[in-house]
C-alpha cells in the first residue's frame, strides 16, 4: 500500500505526461514530514532554540575544528559544515537556473522547474533513472555510450538498455536514431538520453542535426507516444567548432509537445573546472505541466536524495557562489576552454595527417574527448598494449571502441601521445 503522502503527489500529477512515465519507485516515492521538514519549521519559528537537527552548536553557529576552519578562513562555520537542504541551497538554485537561461537564451520566455542541485551529475542520472526506469521501462542511448548508463539502467534499476549506432558517415546517424525512437513508441512510450558533448566520442550535432532529433521526437509525442528526453549536459559549452548547436537540447525540448517530459543534466563539475565538486544539478520542464505537478514531481525528486544521499555537501556549493559573485570566474573558464581547444586542434591536425588500418576515428569536435573504432582488432587489447608497452593510459569502452581523453593531455605531448597510439596499433 502506497504512503499517503505518497499518493497525494500521485494524485497531483495524474493525467499528466509525468504520470504516463514514472517508475515503480517514482510512484512510490515521497518526502517525509520528518525531521528535514519539521526542522525547516523550526529554523522559521524557532527563536528560543532550535533543537531539531543533529549538529552541535556553538555560541549560534555550528561547532567547528580548527584545524578544519584554517584550511577555508575565509568561510563561515555554517558555510563549511552546516547541512545544506535536500535539495540545495536556495542561492545557488537560483543562481543556476539564471545561468541556464543565459547559456539557452531560447529558455528565456520558456516555463522551466527550478533547478534541483544532487551530488554530482551521475547522481542525476541515477535519480532520473529511479524515478523513470523500471523492469518494464527501457533507456534508449548512443552506440558507443559511457559505461555508467547501462550500468545504471540493467544493473542498478533492472530497466532494459538499447542503443542506436550513432554515427553515419562522419554524421550523426538520425536514420538509426528515428528507427530506435518508433520502435521504442510501440509500447507507448520512450525514454531517451541523449548526451552532448558526447562521451566518448566528443560529438555534438550541428545545428540542423539538432532541429531533426527535436523534429523526430516531436513526431513521435504528436503520434500520442509520452516521451522523456534527458539531456546529458555533462560537457556542454565545450564547442570548438562553428557549426555546432550552441543551445542544449533541453531549449527545445522543454516545450515542444505536451506529450514531451524534458529533463536537463548538467552543473559546474565540467563546465567551471571544478570535478571533485560533486555538484550537478536537475531541471524539469513540460509544456503542459502546472506549477502544483511541478512541485510534486521535485517533492518526488527531493524523496529520491532524501532516500539515499539525504543531502549534497555543503562546502562546494558555497564555494561555487562566491566564485560567481566575484566576478571573475568567466574570464578564467574562457582561458581554461581556450586551452581545451587548443588541444583539440591539436588532435585534429595530427587525425588528419596520419593513416591507419586498425584505428578510425569517429567524428569529434568538442568536450573533452576523441574515439577510435578498432577495425579488426579488440580495443582492450589495443589499451593493453599502449599502457604496458609505451607508458600511455586510455580507455576500452567496448570491444571496437578506444577513447583517448585530450583534456588530460597537455598540447606539446599531443604528438607523443598519438604516435604511440597509432604505432602501437599498427604492431598489434
Amino acid at each position: 500500500m502506497l504512503n499517503p503522502l505518497a499518493q497525494e503527489l500521485n494524485e497531483t500529477l495524474s493525467g499528466s505526461v509525468v504520470e504516463a512515465l514514472i517508475s515503480d519507485l517514482g510512484k512510490r516515492i515521497y518526502f517525509p514530514n520528518g525531521i528535514i521538514s519539521q526542522g525547516g519549521e523550526a529554523k522559521k519559528l524557532g527563536h528560543v532554540a532550535n533543537a531539531t537537527i543533529g549538529m552541535t552548536v556553538l555560541d549560534g553557529h555550528p561547532a567547528i575544528l580548527e584545524s578544519v576552519h584554517k584550511n577555508a578562513p575565509g568561510m563561515k562555520e555554517a558555510e563549511l559544515v552546516a547541512y545544506a537542504p535536500t535539495a540545495g541551497l536556495p542561492a545557488i538554485r537560483e543562481l543556476w537556473k539564471t545561468q541556464i537561461i543565459k547559456k539557452n537564451p531560447d529558455l528565456a520566455n520558456k516555463t522551466f522547474s527550478l533547478p534541483v542541485l544532487v551530488p554530482g551529475l551521475t547522481a542525476g542520472i541515477s535519480y532520473i533513472a529511479d524515478l523513470f526506469l523500471d523492469e518494464e521501462k527501457t533507456l534508449l542511448a548512443a552506440d558507443p555510450s559511457w559505461d555508467n548508463y547501462a550500468l545504471i539502467a540493467q544493473a542498478r534499476r533492472n530497466a532494459g538498455f538499447k542503443q542506436f549506432t550513432l554515427f553515419k558517415d562522419g554524421k550523426f546517424n538520425l536514420e538509426a536514431f528515428e528507427a530506435a525512437v518508433k520502435e521504442e513508441a510501440k509500447k507507448g512510450s520512450v525514454r531517451v538520453l541523449l548526451n552532448f558533448p558526447q562521451n566518448p566520442s566528443g560529438y555534438s550535432p550541428s545545428r540542423e542535426e539538432a532541429k531533426k532529433i527535436c523534429a523526430i521526437l516531436k513526431e513521435v509525442a504528436e503520434g500520442g507516444t509520452k516521451v522523456l528526453a534527458i539531456s546529458d549536459d555533462a560537457y556542454f559549452g565545450l564547442n570548438y567548432e562553428d557549426d555546432i548547436e550552441p543551445q542544449s537540447l533541453f531549449a527545445y525540448t522543454s516545450d515542444l509537445h505536451e506529450n514531451i517530459l524534458a529533463v536537463k543534466i548538467d552543473g559546474p563539475t565540467k563546465e567551471d573546472f571544478v570535478w571533485g565538486f560533486r555538484c550537478g544539478f536537475i531541471t524539469f520542464a513540460s509544456k503542459a505541466l502546472t506549477d502544483a505537478q511541478y512541485t510534486a514531481l521535485l517533492v518526488k525528486l527531493m524523496g529520491v536524495i532524501r532516500s539515499s544521499v539525504s543531502c549534497s555537501s555543503t562546502p562546494p556549493q558555497n564555494m561555487m557562489l562566491k566564485a560567481y559573485e566575484s566576478g571573475e570566474i568567466e574570464a578564467q573558464k574562457k582561458a581554461y576552454r581556450d586551452m581545451l581547444e587548443k588541444r583539440y586542434k591539436a588532435v585534429r591536425n595530427f587525425v588528419n595527417t596520419h593513416k591507419s588500418d586498425v584505428l578510425e576515428p569517429l567524428p569529434f569536435n568538442s568536450g573533452y574527448f576523441m574515439s577510435f573504432n578498432v577495425k579488426g582488432k579488440n580495443a582492450e587489447d589495443l589499451r593493453k598494449k599502449i599502457l604496458n608497452d609505451y607508458g600511455v593510459g586510455t580507455i576500452q569502452i567496448d570491444p571496437h571502441t578506444l577513447r583517448v581523453a585530450f583534456s588530460s593531455v597537455e598540447e606539446h605531448k599531443i604528438d607523443e601521445v598519438y604516435s604511440i597510439i597509432y604505432k602501437a596499433a599498427d604492431e598489434l
